[in-house]
């Protein structure tokens, strides 16, 4: 006699064909729907926000929740629960920047965070003409707003950053190079300083090995090219003035420079804007009307052509130049050469103006 299956098992055994179809049919649509909720999270990254340009500061040491929550807040950024989790899951090692911000819309919440990410803070610019002295340099970077001026004068004082360079340095005086900088609010004074320090660096290494080949070590390249910068306005006319006092300079000759004694007056206190012939015996050892030889520092921050220039002087044998009146200069070998072109374009050129 046949065996029956008991009732019970029989219907369970029908049964689990179906909850298997069912345990399936229920991942599928989980898997869909998680698929779904991706591709929806991915085009809500990438969508472009707003039509305008936003600005916002976020502060240092925000907690990153704030930032985000700053961010959708401005609308430069949607949702900051998905943009949490964009960067938790997508870039973890990353950081957003404190800093100031500028976005030009529209941008996805992807372009906004990679903007903060990479630290693109909004950047001031601040041009400083070649030929300015140590304080006149502090003193424009304070007028533009970029901090304080006994806080630059401290900055500047120390010779720190070209100790290697220059060991007879006693400030930074000739090495803050003059340029055009871009800095971030809030950037400290001393970091503004040493940025152009920097420059200096990159600006002088090529020109040394040409100035030493002249006897020249990095202070006397850099004394020789804020002279230059000085008494030169021409462009072209800079390797022609660099040469007049590389000649004398062979020769011992005094280089009688005027922008040497006017640099003494200024360290004294006393220019006025005149130099006087009785400014001619300054007892100063910036006086190179009585102390042969360059002057015991730079004069001012020479730029590049100067630099140039006093790396690389004109083949000439010229020991004199007189003004034109007009920013350029003619140049002499003689004496009796010399004092013609001071009669015709110094004495001549003043007594027919008056």
């Amino acid at each position: 006699m046949k065996r029956r299956t008991p009732p019970r098992r029989r219907r369970r055994r029908r049964l689990l064909p179906w909850l298997a179809v069912g345990a399936v049919a229920v991942l599928a649509a989980l898997a869909a729907a998680a698929a779904g909720l991706v591709a929806w999270a991915e085009r809500e990254l990438e969508r472009p926000l707003g039509s305008d340009h936003v600005e916002l500061v976020v502060e240092r040491g925000a907690p990153l929740a704030a930032i985000l929550d700053q961010l959708s807040a401005a609308e430069v950024i949607g949702d900051p629960l998905l943009a949490r989790l964009y960067l938790d899951y997508r870039r973890p090692e990353d950081v957003l920047q404190a800093g100031e911000y500028r976005f030009e819309q529209p941008m996805s919440t992807v372009e906004a965070l990679d903007l903060v990410i990479r630290g693109e803070v909004v950047t001031y610019p601040v041009t400083v003409v070649e030929g300015l002295t140590l304080r006149e340099t502090a003193e424009h970077l304070a007028a533009e707003g970029f901090g304080d001026l006994d806080a630059f004068l401290r900055a500047m004082s120390s010779p720190a950053p070209i100790a290697d360079l220059d060991p007879a340095a006693e400030s930074l005086e000739g090495y803050l190079f003059p340029d055009t900088y871009a800095f971030p609010r809030g950037t400290g004074e001393t970091e503004i300083v040493e940025a152009m320090v920097r420059n200096f660096r990159r600006r002088v290494e090529d020109h040394l090995d040409a100035a030493a080949g002249h006897g020249l070590d990095p202070r006397g390249l850099v004394t020789l090219a804020s002279i230059v910068e000085k008494e030169a306005g021409a462009i072209e006319e800079r390797p022609l003035v660099s040469a007049v006092f590389h000649n004398r300079l062979e020769r011992g000759i005094g280089l009688y420079a005027d922008p040497t004694i006017i640099y003494a007056l200024k360290l004294a206190g006393t220019w006025d804007g005149n130099l006087r012939r009785r400014d001619l015996e300054l007892d100063s050892p910036y006086n190179t009307y009585v102390h042969p030889g360059l002057p015991p520092g730079p004069i001012c921050s020479p730029g590049e052509h100067s630099l140039r220039a006093a790396a690389r002087p004109a083949d000439v044998p010229y020991l004199y130049f007189v003004s034109r009146n007009d920013g350029t200069h003619v140049f002499a070998e003689t004496l009796a050469e010399h004092n013609r072109n001071v009669a015709r374009w110094q004495v001549r050129y003043w007594r027919e103006r008056r």
